[in-house]
This record gives structure tokens, C-alpha cells and sequence, in this order.
């Protein structure tokens, strides 16, 4: 399942237990649904921004390579 498509199915999850139509035991389904999509959805974007890099330039300002974005990790 790509992203975009784990999103959707999590939205639709999201309207289905705020409309409040949904059978108690239904909703614990939906919740527990909802909760591996947004697992997914959280993992994906983690992984996206590891693989984030910055451009990196000398004094002149001429690109010399790329690093992590985020240095610290």
C-alpha cells in the first residue's frame, strides 16, 4: 500500500468513528485500523526524511557534495 493510499484509508477511518453511526465493537475494529495505518503513514514519512539531504558549498558558494539534513543523527 503506497502512502497516498494508506492516508486515504486512514481519513476514511477518521470520518467513519467521528460520525459516531458505528457500532461499538465496530469502532474498536475501525480505531485499531486506524492506528496501523497511521503507524505506516508515520513510518513512511521517517523513512522520506532520513533520505532528505541538504546541499552542501564550499566558501564560493559552488555545490560540493550533500549531507543529512539533520546532521545530528
Amino acid at each position: 500500500m503506497s502512502f497516498e493510499q494508506a492516508l486515504a484509508a486512514l481519513e476514511q477511518v477518521v470520518r467513519q468513528l467521528e460520525s459516531g453511526d458505528v457500532p461499538l465493537d465496530e469502532s474498536i475494529a475501525l480505531y485499531e485500523r486506524g492506528e496501523k495505518l497511521r503507524a505506516a503513514c508515520q513510518k513512511r514519512l521517517d523513512a522520506a526524511q532520513a533520505r532528505i539531504e541538504k546541499i552542501v558549498t564550499d566558501a564560493g558558494g559552488q555545490p560540493t557534495g550533500t549531507a543529512p539534513l539533520d546532521e545530528s543523527r
